[in-house]
């Protein structure tokens, strides 16, 4: 076991946290947290939040003291680290996961907080009808269901991106007024085919709740296979298992959780 905890000095909600990391792997960091009952929620991307009243517990099941600038340290050199921006909430991080073009370290961030235009290389937009459907398209090159997205056109903005995608994707006009950023992917390429790019590594993530009931969608551009509005149930069915759906799961209380390994 290589399971480090630093002091409970780090205050939230009224009380005082620790935080739980593996130098090893988020695996054996996931499994000790079950072992020892520390509820899913208290995953922040890359640590467990350990409340003062439980450090002990946690410490006598295996858990090894040290400080918060050794646990720092050990886990970037691990390369477990998910980095992100004071007051977003970090939910996962796949280290060399497959895409078409390539594998990448990807990192999945809720955040309210739009991104710099500069660093957005594509978007992706949860769309939701009046009762809570979701417009779900199947992508032809990724051959899975999800949300309209796509890359960035020279001179768009990533909302402009993220509206273009959607009509080109379902024939949705969407009202950008009703359109906010909710979360983000980054990007680090493992090869140089990857279409994202060190200076760009970033795909901004809105939602929006459309007033209709299910507007009629087309069956998309030449990049989808079939377009359909489908209920959280059946959203989850079809997607669930891919990488993005802790962000989905994040941002919709009515959707199951991500499983955790």
């Amino acid at each position: 076991m290589t399971l480090w905890i630093d002091e409970p000095i780090w205050p939230a909600h009224g009380r005082h946290f620790a935080h739980l990391v593996s130098d090893t792997s988020y695996a054996e960091l996931h499994a000790f947290a079950r072992a020892v009952g520390m509820h899913p929620r208290a995953f922040d991307g890359d640590h467990y939040d350990v409340p003062d009243a439980r450090w002990q517990q946690v410490v006598d099941a295996g858990a090894t003291p040290t400080e918060g600038v050794d646990l720092a340290r050990r886990l970037n050199a691990s390369g477990l680290r998910l980095r992100k921006r004071k007051g977003d909430r970090g939910l996962r991080r796949y280290l060399a996961h497959p895409f078409p073009n390539g594998p990448s370290d990807v990192d999945l961030i809720a955040s309210d907080v739009p991104l710099r235009e500069s660093q957005v290389s594509a978007a992706m937009i949860f769309v939701r009808d009046r009762e809570g459907r979701f417009a779900a398209v199947h992508s032809v090159r990724r051959a899975e269901w999800g949300s309209p997205g796509g890359w960035r056109e020279p001179g768009e903005t990533p909302l402009e991106n993220a509206l273009r995608e959607t009509v080109e994707e379902t024939g949705l006009v969407v009202d950008p007024g009703l359109v906010y950023p909710c979360g983000y992917e980054r990007f680090t390429a493992l090869t140089d085919d990857n279409t994202f790019t060190r200076d760009a590594p970033y795909l901004q993530v809105f939602r929006v709740r459309i007033e209709e009931s299910a507007p009629p969608l087309t069956q998309g551009d030449d990049g989808i296979h079939e377009t359909r509005w489908v209920s959280p149930t059946e959203y989850a069915a079809l997607c669930r298992h891919l990488f993005w759906w802790p962000l989905a799961a994040e941002v919709f209380p009515d959707l199951p959780p991500a499983d955790l390994p």
